[in-house]
């Protein structure tokens, strides 16, 4: 099976570390970089070219909404999974308007986010 490759994006750097773990659990996923802001998520998803990023919605200087379009500009092929807190659906909603795939809400739970990896790589 060919690798599946991921840029992690979160304000958070223990949410950060929380979704890598669970990533890299899993054999032919790999993390090939982190950011902690939308306009590094724009930067490292252009320099990357991940198949997947997992996309925190709110983030200081540019928040996830926004990202969502700049990155998909920079790296057409990258499927996108938000992350966000309890009640924010709206802001999901407008994020999957925008051309993000799926999302999971936190805390999660390791096997959503699987689910959520899943859904995406079948799209």
């Amino acid at each position: 099976m060919k690798e599946i490759t991921f840029v992690i994006v979160d304000d958070a750097v223990f949410m950060r570390t929380i979704i890598r773990k669970m990533i890299e659990q899993v054999e032919e996923y790999k993390v090939l970089g982190e950011a902690s802001n939308g306009q590094d998520a724009i930067e490292a998803a252009e320099k990357f070219q991940p198949d997947i990023m997992t996309l925190d919605i709110t983030m200081p200087e540019l928040d996830g909404i926004q990202a969502v379009p700049e990155i998909m500009k920079v790296s057409p092929k990258t499927r996108i999974i938000m992350v966000s807190a309890m009640g924010q659906q709206s802001m999901v909603i407008e994020a999957i308007k925008m051309g993000a795939k799926d999302f999971v809400i936190k805390p999660f739970e390791k096997s959503r986010v699987y689910q959520a990896v899943k859904n995406v790589l079948a799209m």
